[in-house]
C-alpha cells in the first residue's frame, strides 16, 4: 500500500508539472518582455538627454581623482605655489617701478628742480593710487594684516577680511606702496596673503571633499598660510613657521606644524626656482648671502658687546612701539587733524609721501642718509664683510657699488649711519599709520642692521687690530654686528624669538647663532616689560576684541581670582519668564547670549539662549496673535455683511426707523479693536514697517474700548514663554569664584571664549567676559571692581584651606539639607 501510494504521488507531481509548464513559460516571457522594454526606454532616454552610461573604470577613476584632490598635501602644495607666484610677481613689478623711478631721476640730471619734482612726483602718484584703491574698494586691505589675522584665528568673525576682492586690492596696492620706496615692508601683508589664500583654497577644495567645509579645521589651515606668507618673504621656512606661531597664536596645535613647514618649504622652493629661472640667481641660496669669516667667526670678548646691543635694541623696540602709538593717537584725537587728514585718504598719504621723499632727495638732505638706496640695497651694504672706516676715514669704494652711497666728503661714516638710524626710525613709525597696506618688519630690520653696523664700525675703530689669540690676530667684522642688530631690534618690536632663526636662514650664517640668540633674548626681556608688541599695540588702537598676555613682573595678578573681577549683576531669563520680560531684555541690553536659570529663587543654571532664538520666540508669538486676529477679522467681515444686508433690506422696505447699533453689541466692534491690537503687537514684536490698512471707526475710540485694548495687550505680553521650540545650549562654559586669573586666562585662550558663567554649586552668581578679563590683566579696574590680594595670600590660603572647604561644604548643605541649622 505504501508503494502504491508513493507511485500515485509521483504521478500526481508529474501531472502537476506538466499542467504548470505553460504557465511558467508564459510568466517568463512576460518578465523578459517587461525588462526588455524598460531597458529600451532607458536607452532612449539617455540617448535623448545625450548621457552616456559611465563604465566602472570611469567611476573608479572619478572617485580616486576626487579623493586625491581633497588630500591635505595637494592643498598645501597649491597654497605654497600660489604664495610663491604672488611673491615673485610682486618683486618683479616692484623692481620695474623702482627702476623706472631711477631712470626718470637720472634723465633729469640737467636741472635740480626738475630732478626734485621727478623724485617726489613718481612716489606720490603711486601712493595716491594705492590709498584710493584701498579705501574705495577694500578698506580691510589697509595696514599690516597680522593683527586682524590674529583676531580671526582666535575665532572672531571679521567680514570681508578673507575675500578675493581684499586679496586682489591688497596685492595691487602693496606693489604701488613698495614701488614708491616708502619705508614700509611686505612681511605683515604677506601673512594676511597667506590667510587669504588658505581661506579661498578651502572654498575651492570643498568641491572635492566635505572635510574643507569644517570651519574649525579651516582655521587650523590658516596657520599654515601664515607660515608660508612670512617664509616666502625671506626664503626662511623654519623661521617663517616659528614666526607665524609666535605672532598669530598663543596656543598652537602641534599637528599644524608639519602642515605649515611642508607648505612653506614647497612655496620657498618654487619662489627661489623662479628667481633662478628669471636669471636673478645662479642657484638656490640665501636671500642675503654673506662672506663672513668661518674659521673664527667671533671672539668671546665680543659677547658683552652683543649683549649690550640686545639691551639697547630692547629699549629701541619699546620706543618704536610707543612712538607709533602716539602718532596714531595724535592723528585720531585731534578733531581738526582727523577731519582734515583721515576723512580724505589722499591728503594724509600724499603729504607723508611728499615729506619723506623730500627728506630722502639725494642732492638734498638725502646725501647724509644714503637716500638713493632702496631697503634691499641698504641691507646688502650693511651685511658687507669689509670695514668701511679706519680711524673715521671712509675707504674709497667703486662708484657703481652700493657702498659709495655711504661716502661723503664732509661727514664720516658714523655721522651718516647715525642720521640714517634716527631718520628712518621716525619715518617708519609714521609710515605704518597710513591707511595703506604696510608692514613694519622690513623697515625695522633695516634700522637694526644700520645700528649694528654703527656699533661694528665703532668696535673696529676701538680695536683696529682685532683680538689676538695664540694662533693669530682676528679682526672685527662690522657686518656681523649688523646681522645681530637687525635680529635684536626686530625681536624687540615683534616680541618674538624666531627672528634669530629667520636671520640665520636669511644670511646663511649659523656660526653667529649664539650672539644672535643672546641679543634677541635680552631685547625681548627689556621690550616686553615696557611695551606690548607692535601688533598688540595696533589691536588696541583699532579697538579689536583681544586678550592681552600675562606679562612678566606682575606677580600680584597671579593672586587674583574670578570672584574679584566678575560681574555680579547678570541679566538672565527663567523658565517662568514672560514675553514682556524677553522684550525688555532685548530693548535694554545688547547681549548675544542670555543665561537660562530654573527660577529666581534657585538660580540653577540650565544653559544659555542666543539672542536670535529669543527674537524668534517673539516673532512666533506675534505670528500666533496675527493668526488669531485674522480669524476674528474673517468672522467680523461675515457679521458685517449680514448687518449690511439687514440695513439694505430695511431701507428697501421704506422703514424710517434708525438701525440698531449692532456694531456696538456685535463682534464687529471687537474685531476692530483686535485689528488695532494686531497693528500694535506687530510693531511691538517684529518692528515691521508695513502698514495695516484699517478703516477707522469713531466707536472704537471710546475709553472702554481702549482700556480693553491695553488689557488685552498686557495679557498677551504676560503669557509665559514656551521654550520647547527654542534651541538651548545645556553646557555653557562655567567657572567658580576660586578660579585663578591665570587659569581663566588660559581657558579663554585655549577655547576661544568670549564669556564664561560663574557658578557656585550649580547656581549662577556672575559672568566674566573678555572685557572684565582684559581689565583684570591690565590692572585698570576700579577699586570697587577689583580687589588686589596681598603677595603672601597664597600662603595664607594654604593655612586656611580647611576653613574654605568647610564654608563651601556648608553652602552645599544649605542647598541639599532641609535642616542646615542642626549641623
Amino acid at each position: 500500500m505504501a508503494v502504491d501510494r508513493s507511485d500515485q504521488n509521483v504521478l500526481h507531481y508529474e501531472h502537476t508539472q506538466e499542467e504548470s509548464a505553460p504557465l511558467r513559460e508564459d510568466a517568463r516571457h512576460r518578465r523578459y518582455t517587461s525588462e526588455r522594454s524598460a531597458s529600451l526606454k532607458v536607452q532612449e532616454y539617455e540617448k535623448g538627454r545625450g548621457v552616456r552610461r559611465q563604465r566602472p573604470w570611469a567611476v573608479c577613476c572619478r572617485r580616486v581623482f576626487l579623493s586625491w584632490m581633497g588630500a591635505d598635501w595637494i592643498f598645501l602644495m597649491l597654497l605654497g605655489v600660489s604664495l610663491a607666484l604672488i611673491s615673485f610677481l610682486m618683486d618683479v613689478f616692484i623692481f620695474l617701478f623702482t627702476d623706472a623711478h631711477r631712470f626718470l631721476y637720472h634723465l633729469s640730471e640737467s636741472n635740480v628742480m626738475l630732478q626734485y619734482l621727478t623724485w617726489i612726483s613718481f612716489p606720490l602718484l603711486l601712493m595716491l593710487f594705492a590709498a584710493g584703491l584701498t579705501q574705495m574698494l577694500a578698506p580691510q586691505a589697509s595696514g599690516s594684516g597680522i593683527p586682524e589675522t590674529k583676531i580671526i584665528l582666535r575665532g572672531v568673525i571679521m567680514k570681508e577680511y578673507l575675500t578675493l576682492k581684499t586679496l586682489v586690492v591688497k596685492v595691487i596696492s602693496l606693489i604701488c606702496v613698495l614701488g614708491s620706496e616708502l619705508p614700509v615692508g611686505k612681511e605683515g601683508p604677506f601673512v594676511h596673503f597667506g590667510a587669504l589664500c588658505a581661506a579661498l583654497l578651502c572654498k575651492f577644495m570643498s568641491f572635492f571633499s566635505d572635510v574643507y567645509k569644517n570651519e574649525a579645521r579651516n582655521l587650523e589651515l590658516l596657520t599654515a598660510g601664515c607660515a608660508v606668507g612670512i617664509g616666502c618673504c625671506f626664503a626662511a621656512p623654519v623661521g617663517g613657521v616659528l614666526f607665524s606661531i609666535e605672532v598669530t597664536s598663543v596656543f598652537f596645535a602641534v599637528r599644524n606644524y608639519w602642515r605649515g613647514l611642508m607648505s612653506a618649504v614647497f612655496g620657498i622652493l618654487i619662489f627661489r626656482l623662479l628667481a633662478v629661472w628669471n636669471k636673478e640667481e645662479e642657484t638656490i641660496m640665501a636671500l642675503f648671502p654673506t662672506k663672513f669669516r668661518l674659521e673664527y667667526p667671533f671672539d668671546l670678548q665680543e659677547l658683552p658687546a652683543f649683549a649690550v646691543m640686545g639691551i639697547v635694541c630692547g629699549f629701541g623696540g619699546a620706543l618704536f612701539v610707543y612712538l607709533n602709538g602716539q602718532i596714531a593717537l595724535f592723528v585720531k584725537k585731534q578733531k581738526a587733524m582727523k577731519n582734515f587728514l583721515l576723512t580724505n585718504c589722499f591728503i594724509y598719504s600724499g603729504l607723508v609721501s611728499v615729506f619723506i621723499s623730500t627728506l630722502t632727495f639725494p642732492p638734498g638732505f638725502g646725501q647724509f642718509m644714503a637716500g638713493q638706496l632702496t631697503q634691499r640695497d641698504s641691507l646688502i651694504s650693511f651685511f658687507d664683510n669689509r670695514t668701511w672706516s679706519r680711524e673715521g676715514i671712509v675707504e674709497d669704494f667703486h662708484p657703481d657699488d652700493h657702498l659709495s652711497a655711504w661716502k661723503h666728503p664732509q661727514a664720516n661714516v658714523f655721522i651718516i649711519l647715525s642720521v640714517f638710524v634716527f631718520m628712518k626710525f621716525w619715518m617708519s613709525a609714521l609710515s605704518i599709520t597710513l591707511p595703506i597696506p604696510a608692514g613694519s618688519f622690513v623697515p625695522v630690520f633695516v634700522i637694526g642692521a644700520a645700528f649694528g653696523r654703527l656699533v661694528g664700525e665703532g668696535m673696529a675703530t676701538l680695536f683696529p687690530d682685532g683680538f689676538e689669540t695664540e694662533d693669530a690676530v682676528h679682526p672685527i667684522i662690522p657686518g656681523a654686528y649688523a646681522v645681530v642688530g637687525a635680529a635684536a631690534l626686530t625681536a624687540g618690536i615683534t616680541h618674538t624669538i624666531s627672528t634669530a632663526v629667520i636671520m640665520i636662514e636669511l644670511t646663511g650664517q649659523i656660526r653667529y647663532g649664539l650672539p644672535i640668540l643672546i641679543a634677541v633674548i635680552l631685547s625681548n626681556i627689556i621690550s616686553q616689560n615696557l611695551q606690548p608688541s607692535i601688533y598688540d599695540s595696533i589691536i588696541r588702537l583699532k579697538k579689536l576684541p583681544y586678550l592681552p598676555e600675562l606679562g612678566w613682573g606682575h606677580q600680584e595678578k597671579y593672586n587674583l581670582h574670578v570672584g574679584d573681577f566678575m560681574v555680579r549683576d547678570v541679566r538672565y531669563i527663567t523658565l517662568k519668564s514672560t514675553y514682556r520680560d524677553l522684550l525688555k531684555i532685548l530693548r535694554t541690553g545688547k547681549l548675544k547670549k542670555l543665561p537660562l536659570v530654573k527660577s529666581e529663587d534657585s538660580m540653577v543654571l540650565l544653559g544659555y539662549v542666543e539672542r536670535a532664538q529669543i527674537r524668534t520666540l517673539l516673532q512666533q508669538h506675534a505670528q500666533h496673535l496675527r493668526e488669531l486676529v485674522d480669524e476674528e477679522r474673517r468672522h467680523a467681515s461675515e457679521v458685517s455683511r449680514e448687518v449690511h444686508f439687514q440695513r439694505s433690506s430695511e431701507e428697501s422696505s421704506g422703514s424710517s426707523a434708525p438701525p440698531k447699533p449692532a456694531l456696538k453689541r456685535s463682534p464687529v466692534t471687537e474685531t476692530d479693536t483686535d485689528l488695532h491690537k494686531k497693528f500694535s503687537i506687530k510693531n511691538l514684536f517684529c518692528g515691521d514697517t508695513q502698514s495695516v490698512m484699517i478703516e477707522d471707526d469713531s466707536d472704537t475710540e471710546d475709553d472702554v474700548t481702549l482700556r480693553e485694548l491695553k488689557e488685552w495687550e498686557g495679557l498677551q505680553l504676560d503669557e509665559q514663554v514656551n521654550f520647547n521650540n527654542c534651541k538651548i545650549d545645556p553646557a555653557p562654559f562655567q567657572l567658580v569664584e576660586r578660579t585663578s586669573l591665570h587659569k581663566a586666562h588660559t581657558m579663554f585662550f585655549l577655547l576661544s571664549l568670549d564669556h564664561a558663567y560663574v557658578t557656585s554649586i550649580g547656581r549662577l552668581i556672575g559672568v566674566v567676559s573678555l572685557r572684565e578679563l582684559r581689565k583684570a590683566v591690565e590692572g585698570s579696574l576700579t577699586d570697587e571692581g577689583l580687589k588686589l590680594r596681598p603677595v603672601l595670600a597664597s600662603f595664607q590660603d594654604c593655612g586656611t584651606g580647611a576653613n574654605n572647604f568647610k564654608t563651601e561644604k556648608s553652602d552645599l548643605h544649605k542647598l541639599l539639607d532641609p535642616n542646615p541649622s542642626d549641623q
